[in-house]
């Protein structure tokens, strides 16, 4: 008997600070150059999408990629998220992404007239559509250090399907 084809959530979540003195890096987020941001404060470039897009697809195949892949590559002089995004995605063997949901909170730099071409970037990274990529953003009012404009963090939600 074929086994059904199931629907899994994976969830992810990634925050950095700026790193507001270093004029070496580039501020990266969901893949798109980010000019007028200061870099985030990471070993990587600190792709706060992608690095919780990792995270989601940890908690679906049980294998740490931030935890122990990127560590590796970093040390070897890889720091782009996409690398390690691609890491990620090799170990979903037979689960295929059907959509991804991202939040981010932070109250600079403003992202809002990006979100389309942030949503096509992460598509193209994951040969998906654009329409199953979600984004909202939110200043966080102050609340919080993201809020405070003192880094970002992004939560992610991915639906994958398992054949």
């Amino acid at each position: 008997m074929k086994e059904k084809m199931r629907v899994c959530i994976g969830f992810g979540q990634d925050s950095h600070a700026f790193d507001e003195g270093n004029l070496e890096k580039k501020c990266v987020i969901g893949g798109v150059i980010i000019e007028d941001s200061p870099p985030f404060a990471a070993d990587s470039d600190g792709d706060i999408i992608l690095h919780a897009m990792c995270n989601a697809i940890t908690s679906l195949t049980h294998i740490p990629i931030l935890g122990g892949v990127a560590i590796e590559l970093c040390k070897s002089g890889i720091t782009d998220s996409r690398i390690y995004l691609e890491e990620a995605l090799q170990t979903l063997s037979s689960q295929k992404i059907q959509h991804v949901s991202l939040s981010i909170e932070g109250k600079r730099p403003r992202l809002q007239s990006r979100c389309d071409q942030i949503r096509t970037k992460v598509a193209e990274i994951l040969s998906i559509q654009a329409n199953q990529v979600g984004l909202t953003i939110t200043s966080g009012d102050g609340l919080t250090a993201f809020g405070r404009g003192e880094g970002m963090q992004c939560i992610c939600l991915i639906t994958a399907i398992k054949d």
